[in-house]
């Protein structure tokens, strides 16, 4: 039952109850966390970057590491031995604000800035297993991290939102309401009186 689940389009789980929708976002939780935990590597994202973090033997020191960092591409490994991860990353990335630093002499931590800052990466490299985007819960975040064109559809949809909770127009109404009162002003010699306006 589970490999029914995990191939169900969207339009099956929307036609799902409750229960069955929670039953299988659990299934798909168990099998990314599964999936997660056999890679070499554990990662975590925010929408502008992602944050590796791979564990190598203790009393590692840099000059035993290799780790290529490229816009497309990422390795890491220890020198003369098996990469412990390596291949084409999901996304481009920015390489000159892109770092990877040895802490403790046992992890190394790989920070790498995303060229599209406001889409969420399904995994770190191609092949890997690709996690479900859409049920990604971010933390809240502040408006100014956000383009001007996002920022300003958030900001209408706030002061809808918000219009509407007080019984008052939306943007939408307050423009059509405006355009009204410019064409009546244009043309004072209609009668509105019985007009509907919607």
């Amino acid at each position: 039952m589970t490999n029914l689940w995990l191939t169900m389009s969207d339009d099956e789980h929307d036609k799902l109850s409750r229960e069955e929708k929670e039953i299988k976002d659990k299934a798909d939780r168990e099998n990314e966390a599964a999936e997660e935990a056999a890679l070499p590597y554990t990662w975590r994202q925010e929408l502008g970057e992602v944050d590796i973090v791979v564990l190598v033997p203790k009393g590692t020191r840099g000059k035993d590491l290799s780790v290529i960092i490229q816009k497309k591409k990422l390795s890491v490994g220890l020198k003369g031995k098996d990469k412990i991860m390596e291949g084409e990353l999901c996304k481009e990335i920015k390489v000159e604000d892109s770092t990877w630093t040895l802490e403790d002499q046992q992890s190394i931590l790989i920070h790498l800035e995303k060229v599209n800052r406001q889409q969420w990466w399904e995994n770190v490299l191609t092949h890997h297993p690709k996690i479900d985007t859409r049920k990604i819960q971010p933390e809240n975040s502040k408006l100014s991290d956000l383009d001007g064109e996002t920022r300003g559809m958030v900001e209408k949809m706030m002061f809808d939102n918000q219009q509407k909770q007080m019984g008052k127009p939306t943007s939408d109404e307050l423009k059509k309401v405006e355009a009204l009162k410019k064409f009546q002003a244009a043309h004072p010699e209609l009668d509105f009186s019985n007009a509907k306006i919607s």
